[in-house]
């Protein structure tokens, strides 16, 4: 196991009911903005029931925070913040509302530069400060209300990009899976995804002698098999959407990382697509991920093998027929969620391939991977293949 250092200070309050709760995680004189994205929270009743569990607090609110949030709509909320003298973020949402609140968390008093989007550029690495957040999550799947990441798109620059700090971590995060229950198939849908290739990042890289972790990722990729279909077939189900939601926040908040090699090339490539064409992150991902296992087989193959046996149950075969059939039974797996697995589904086709590499060159991302060894060519292959 290699060495680490595990850090989460985020207090998660799980259960349904679990808002009214907010009346004791809030500071009592705290002046609150409360930021969502799009009018559901207001149709069903989800920031109503926030603001009635704030009572005596000045609370504002900033809507129109879009799937990957966009640089240009967060900066008109730091400069709410500053106008109003706000002083606690409170994140209703899902993945993208809870990145971008953390963004923004950064931001109001960031020292670096005068342009925030050097916290972008930098990683995160010059944030001395960050206003404190909560969050109340409406939609599983990115894990962010566990962590310190946080990623960010910027429409005029076609750029989508990570960064982390340890001083953006919430404060608390409310977990209600029944505010799930009307979203839409695809939404759920993509968190599944989205929590899958999570698990699977930070899993299939190379053997580090940490069976706790392997044995953590596999049981979380395994429950998510499980109930990501029950998730669409039975909406209602709280059992089966508490699982899920539960599963979702555990595959990114840091503890099956922890002693082991990451991979991430997955997702940033997966993010040039986003940023280029609008694809649903979880989209981008089914997309690039069975092709980058097929061509990184010999750097992944102990890990491969573990996998198709321990999470797929394969047991026949010479190797390479095991890891083809693992790589396959993932494939499906996203198929029979309803989230496509080649960019031709979307309208994508090989022109696009060139200016996809040249926006991971200039973005910095030339050699990417637990063992840096995938550079820009093999990128390029890893696109031509997921055609």
């Amino acid at each position: 196991m290699l060495n680490f250092d595990y850090y989460n200070p985020t207090r998660i309050v799980f259960g349904e009911g679990s808002i009214a709760r907010l009346d004791e995680l809030v500071p009592t004189d705290a002046r609150v903005l409360v930021l969502y994205g799009g009018s559901s929270a207001e149709r069903n009743g989800t920031l109503a029931e926030v603001e009635a569990a704030l009572p005596g607090r000045i609370v504002k609110r900033f809507g129109g925070i879009e799937p990957n949030p966009a640089y240009e709509t967060l900066i008109e909320a730091v400069a709410l913040i500053r106008a109003e003298k706000l002083d606690f973020l409170l994140a209703v949402g899902g993945g993208s509302v809870i990145d971008g609140t953390k963004f923004i968390a950064a931001a109001v008093n960031y020292a670096a530069s005068d342009d925030p989007w050097h916290i972008l550029e930098t990683f995160g690495t010059h944030i001395a400060e960050a206003l404190p957040m909560g969050a109340v999550l409406t939609l599983p799947a990115t894990g962010s209300e566990m962590n310190n990441f946080s990623v960010v798109s910027r429409k005029s620059l076609h750029a989508k990009l990570p960064f982390a700090s340890p001083h953006v971590f919430p404060r608390f995060s409310v977990l209600d899976p029944v505010k799930t229950y009307t979203l839409p198939a695809r939404q759920i849908a993509n968190g599944a995804v989205d929590a899958f290739v999570h698990v699977v990042e930070q899993y299939l890289t190379y053997p580090a002698n940490a069976p706790v972790q392997d044995r953590y990722a596999e049981g979380l990729l395994q429950t998510l098999i499980e109930v990501g279909p029950q998730a669409l077939a039975t909406p209602q189900d709280y059992d089966v959407r508490a699982n899920l939601m539960w599963a979702a926040t555990q595959a990114l908040n840091g503890l099956i990382g922890a002693g082991v090699p990451q991979d991430w090339a997955t997702h940033m490539i997966g993010h040039e697509i986003t940023a280029m064409f609008g694809l649903d992150h979880a989209q981008t991902l089914a997309v690039v991920l069975p092709a980058m296992l097929d061509l990184r087989r010999e750097a992944k193959r102990d890990k491969l093998l573990q996998y198709a046996t321990r999470v797929w149950n394969i047991h026949t075969g010479s190797d390479d027929e095991r890891i083809d059939a693992a790589i396959a039974h993932t494939r499906a797996f996203f198929e029979s969620l309803g989230v496509k697995t080649r960019l031709g589904d979307y309208g994508i086709g090989a022109d696009a391939v060139p200016h996809l590499v040249a926006q991971l060159e200039a973005h910095g991302m030339t050699t990417l991977g637990e063992r840096q060894d995938v550079d820009l060519a093999l990128s390029r292959r890893v696109l031509e293949a997921a055609l």
